[in-house]
């Protein structure tokens, strides 16, 4: 069985495994559903089928163990049912990360880099150990090593909460001292105060404070990588445990409906990102009074840990049934068929026999491929590591596979991309809230993409479609997907005027923060941020100090409170100002801006099938299951990798004005929104163009194939004419003889 991998979101990169993959990994070059070591399969061209189903017993001759099917754990049923809650429940886990990215740079003072380096960590322990699963096959007890690979799955989850307990409570206002309740007073411009409040704040950290937020930071870090590893064994030895024991007519169904409910695993993430980022992230340990800030509030923080735990939950009580599955089950005897309407009437004697053991060719069981998947149960550990990079040359040799797993990696690096730092663009770009980004994204995007994988296997399937018109079909993908991306660039707001950073005096350098005079008598703490907005000039404050603002007034209702500040020197009328950010001018466009991204994931994801059987039909027989384990291992090294840290860096170049913690630079406030349009977005073209351009290629070298096969077929068959001057030269001897 070859490696087969699966991440939360290489939606576009996957799908048809469910109908067409796994099973190819065990075929002998023949593309049709089943293992090879089953024996022939009827063809069903003449039938149709209704909706209802029944299961029918194909082989009477053959004796069903009554002891063996009474036990639930003996069932194959059970277990795809028990595997898609598993995969399901852990890719809500590896997928939350990316719902609440924002949301933990605010929490721990992360850069955008440095929670991109997170987000793509788990794929470090995952890659290191994903080949050796060729190699271990079906010498272990494959569910005892899911049950296992998914204890450490939830121990990662209850790892990645564990900085929320070991942390302080969360500090939304740094300008009050440790011991002083957190309130909009101390915020206000208060002239004789001696010394900026940030003074002891900076007084105050200590190697054991920088010693803690290392300590926070390697504790997710080393979560993320257990996250990794945990995940290795799951979803290979899962499908080849269905495809070993299920009925070879029944396993495409199973594993379609595998990947079926597992595919809904990352929306459910965004989902349960959307409903935990509406809590405060200290609902634990809640001040007496609650907090004075609201889910729009720019310092709001959601209770990003939760969603952790709820997870680890979900696939600790997964992970039970597996410690109780045989290493081994018995084959599945019955066959679950549509009731069929034939044209030739009933089924042929040849097919009520065929799962019947002893009716089956000795030889077929031993029939398997000659690659590195077959030949390493003969290896040992040593000498499979010595021959894996000969194959891999030898792999990458092929030019077709070699441009399509190209195209695919630039796929795939736009997919890690949108999918780690899309909820904050939304933010950032729109001025909506992180669970109303999370909610767009899980509701309308990744469905969208669902939809576009189901698309492209429809058309494969019912098109009969060719390796040329697989790559025509891959070419136009890529490109209405580059056309929906173009508008892109333009739909979004300039960032509106904060005073200091985006309003300058004349000569001010670029990297100085320089405040309005209005404020230069308040002793303003530069490091604070509470910010105000003048809703009359458009013009935000970081803080109601650098407004001038002595005073506040708190206009509460029942559900909710809003603060305002009053006497603001630096705003005209001297306010009230509302406390928060200045809201977007354009927060109506992010739904046709969330529609176009879905739409273009919808395109994009259409290329997944053809783009599969591309590579599946490019490469000799018995190199299949290799090239699909080369395939998604150079996914994740060149893709899912490094992809999340080139978004982040890209992200923070765009940085106006950076937090400072304890002298260093820790989240950015500000972001140019102009800049951080065009080069997220300009990343995201980058890859689609380079998508495209592989696929170009791939078609002009099929193109040139095929003009070389009909040469070759013109030259090696003679015409008619030659033909009859051919059997004339012949009779002519014949006749001179007789």
């Amino acid at each position: 069985m070859g490696i087969v991998e699966f991440n939360e979101f290489s939606l576009p990169v996957y799908l048809d495994l469910g109908t067409r993959l796994p099973l190819l990994l065990t075929l002998d070059g023949v593309h049709k559903p089943g293992p090879a070591s089953e024996g022939p399969q009827m063809p069903d061209k003449d039938t149709k089928a209704t909706m209802v189903t029944e299961d029918t017993s194909v082989g009477k001759a053959c004796p069903e163990p009554q002891d063996v099917q009474s036990r639930a754990f003996h069932s194959i049923k059970f277990f795809v049912l028990c595997h898609s809650l598993l995969q399901l429940a852990q890719l809500m886990i590896s997928g939350y990360l990316k719902s609440s990215i924002s949301t933990v740079e605010k929490r721990f003072g992360l850069s955008s880099q440095t929670s991109g380096l997170l987000a793509a960590f788990n794929e470090v322990g995952n890659t290191a150990l994903i080949v050796f699963v060729s190699y271990f096959g079906s010498r272990v007890h494959r569910p005892r090593m899911i049950g296992c690979g998914a204890v450490l799955v939830a121990l990662a989850g209850l790892l990645m909460s564990l900085p929320h307990f070991i942390s302080d409570p969360y500090r939304y206002d740094h300008s009050s001292p440790e011991d002083m309740l957190q309130d909009s007073k101390t915020s206000l411009c208060l002239p004789t105060t001696p010394a900026p409040a940030s003074a002891s704040s900076n007084g105050s950290c200590s190697s054991y404070t920088e010693a803690r937020h290392l300590t926070v930071v390697g504790i997710m870090f080393a979560a993320q990588t257990l996250l990794g590893v945990g995940g290795v064994p799951i979803q290979p030895f899962g499908i080849s445990y269905i495809d070993d024991f299920a009925h070879h007519s029944n396993s495409p169904l199973y594993l379609g409906l595998l990947f079926a409910v597992t595919m809904m695993g990352p929306g459910m993430a965004y989902g349960l990102g959307s409903l935990m980022l509406r809590l405060y992230v200290d609902i634990d340990r809640m001040p007496e009074g609650g907090v004075s800030l609201t889910s729009k509030d720019p310092r709001w923080v959601g209770a990003w840990w939760l969603g952790f735990l709820i997870s680890a939950g979900l696939v600790a009580l997964a992970a039970i049934p597996y410690f109780f599955f045989p290493k081994e089950m018995s084959k599945e005897k019955h066959e679950l068929r549509f009731r069929q309407k034939t044209l030739t009437g009933p089924a042929s004697p040849v097919s009520k026999g065929e799962d019947c053991p002893s009716e089956q060719s000795p030889e077929e069981p031993t029939k398997k491929q000659d690659g590195l998947a077959q030949l390493a149960p003969d290896l040992t550990v040593i000498q499979f590591i010595k021959v894996f990079p000969r194959v891999l040359l030898q792999t990458l040799r092929h030019p077709i596979f070699l441009l399509v797993v190209l195209s695919q990696v630039c796929t795939s690096s736009m997919v890690a991309g949108t999918a780690t730092f899309l909820p904050k663009f939304l933010e950032r770009q729109f001025s909506v809230t992180a669970s109303f980004a999370n909610l767009l994204i899980g509701c309308l995007t990744i469905p969208s993409a669902i939809v576009g994988i189901v698309v492209g296997g429809v058309l494969v399937k019912r098109l009969h479609l060719g390796p040329l018109r697989c790559s025509v079909l891959c070419l136009l993908g890529a490109f209405f997907c580059l056309l929906l991306s173009l508008p892109l660039f333009f739909i979004g707001c300039s960032t509106h005027q904060i005073a200091g950073i985006t309003t300058r005096q004349p000569g001010t350098q670029p990297g100085q923060r320089l405040f309005p005079d209005c404020s230069a008598s308040c002793s303003c703490p530069p490091d604070d941020f509470n910010p105000v907005c003048d809703t009359i000039a458009h013009v935000e404050y970081t803080t109601p100090c650098h407004a001038g603002c002595t005073g506040h007034v708190v206009q509460g209702t029942l559900d909710k409170s809003q603060v305002f500040y009053t006497n603001c020197s630096c705003v005209v009328g001297g306010g009230p100002v509302p406390a928060g950010s200045c809201d977007s001018d354009c927060s109506h466009l992010v739904l046709p801006f969330i529609l176009l991204i879905s739409l273009g994931a919808a395109v994009a994801s259409v290329t997944h099938t053809p783009s599969f059987m591309l590579i599946l039909r490019g490469v000799k027989k018995e190199d299949k299951p290799l090239a699909v384990g080369m395939q998604f291992m150079l996914l994740r090294v060149l893709a899912w990798m490094p992809s999340p840290v080139i978004h982040g860096s890209a992200i923070d170049t765009t940085c106006m004005y950076w937090a400072q913690s304890c002298g260093r630079q820790a989240v950015c406030r500000y972001y140019d929104h102009d800049s951080f349009r065009s080069r997220f977005i300009g990343l995201q073209f980058f890859f689609k163009m380079g998508s495209l351009v592989c696929f170009a290629l791939v078609l002009a070298i099929l193109r040139q194939q095929n003009k070389d096969s009909r040469t070759k077929t013109i030259v090696s068959s003679p015409g008619p004419e030659q033909q009859l001057l051919a059997s004339g030269m012949e009779k002519k001897p014949e006749d001179s003889r007789v």
